[in-house]
């Protein structure tokens, strides 16, 4: 308990014992001796008083609800701290450190240390894949592209035109460097825009199963440090990602927008091309956003208004509704 307790930041509650032996993380309501749990969530207080766990870390103001015997830890960020506890009990493959025989490294390519190339994967020319890189089963790396240390290049994913970060999980089927979507539109016929840009990818950064990046069309498509970008993701070209967005499943970002810093985007909701979302916009899901908006703004509908609006017209609307059928 004291070496969790040291690993989550939280303090050992009186009476807990700093030598208990945990030996796995589980949730409230199968958690058994051995497990450690995590409230985060009033509404699994219940969960919580009736839990087995043998210790559970949790905040402070919910300490006087824990069961008998169950030895907690105190923290203000409980679900951090459970997250940094599963993340020792699980931690990361570091990979083999070794090329398949199936796989294709193109001989120019460098791979740096303890690089670890997957079945069937293919590695082309010139690329570089910096120390402790693991590209799995099927993934593809184009020729040029670079690879910042401690990546996962997940199952079937594939790399073209671009520069990723360090430490970076890029899940299967993935793909980051795909041709822009522009064209010239005619009657003559649609004639395509050549895309001459690259992804430009930072460090710790997160991108979900079958999500895709576009290239830039002549300048790169960015995506900054520490972004969180969910699966089914679609963001076009040149876009614009700052430090910390997060970009939940089935939401779009047209081309040449700009999303700064800690933008959160719901799932399903969409921005149009060519507007600035400002720093700590959070758009609800489903919303579509046409325009600029302000710093900190909280937004839903579509177009997207702000949140406390669109939510009086739908209480207007539906009592509106309701009066009419009576």
């Amino acid at each position: 308990m004291a070496a969790l307790a040291e690993i989550s930041g939280a303090i050992l509650a009186d009476g807990a014992d700093p030598d208990l032996l945990i030996e796995d993380v589980a949730p409230l309501d199968v958690a058994d001796a051995g497990h450690i749990s995590f409230l985060d969530n009033r509404k699994y207080v219940p969960a919580f008083e009736t839990s087995s766990a043998a210790a559970c870390i949790v905040a402070p103001n919910f300490a006087d609800r824990a069961p008998d015997g169950m030895a907690l830890l105190l923290s203000e960020t409980p679900y951090r701290g459970y997250a940094q506890i599963a993340h020792a009990f699980y931690p990361a493959d570091p990979g083999a450190g070794s090329v398949h025989v199936t796989a294709f490294v193109d001989a120019t390519a460098v791979l740096g240390a303890d690089v670890t190339v997957g079945q069937n994967a293919v590695i082309e020319s010139d690329a570089h894949l910096e120390t402790g890189v693991v590209v799995e089963a099927g993934a593809f790396v184009g020729r040029g592209v670079t690879v910042g240390a401690g990546t996962m290049v997940g199952l079937g994913a594939s790399l073209s035109h671009c520069d990723i970060g360090a430490n970076c999980q890029l899940h299967p089927g993935v793909r980051i460097g795909t041709r822009g979507f522009g064209f010239d539109m005619s009657a003559d016929g649609h004639l395509d825009v050549p895309q001459l840009g690259r992804v430009i990818v930072g460090d710790s950064v997160e991108i979900g199963a079958n999500s895709t990046i576009d290239r830039g069309a002549g300048p790169d498509t960015v995506i900054g440090d520490g972004c969180k970008i969910d699966n089914l993701v679609q963001i076009g070209h040149n876009v614009r990602l700052g430090k910390g967005c997060v970009v939940i499943a089935q939401a779009g970002v047209a081309g040449s927008a700009t999303l700064e810093d800690f933008v959160i985007l719901a799932a399903q909701s969409g921005v149009a091309g060519h507007i600035t979302v400002a720093p700590g916009t959070r758009l609800a899901a489903r919303s579509g956003l046409m325009r600029d908006s302000e710093p900190q703004a909280k937004l839903a509908g579509n177009p997207a208004i702000p949140a406390k609006e669109y939510f009086r017209q739908m209480a207007v609307l539906a009592k509106i509704t309701k009066d009419r059928s009576r």
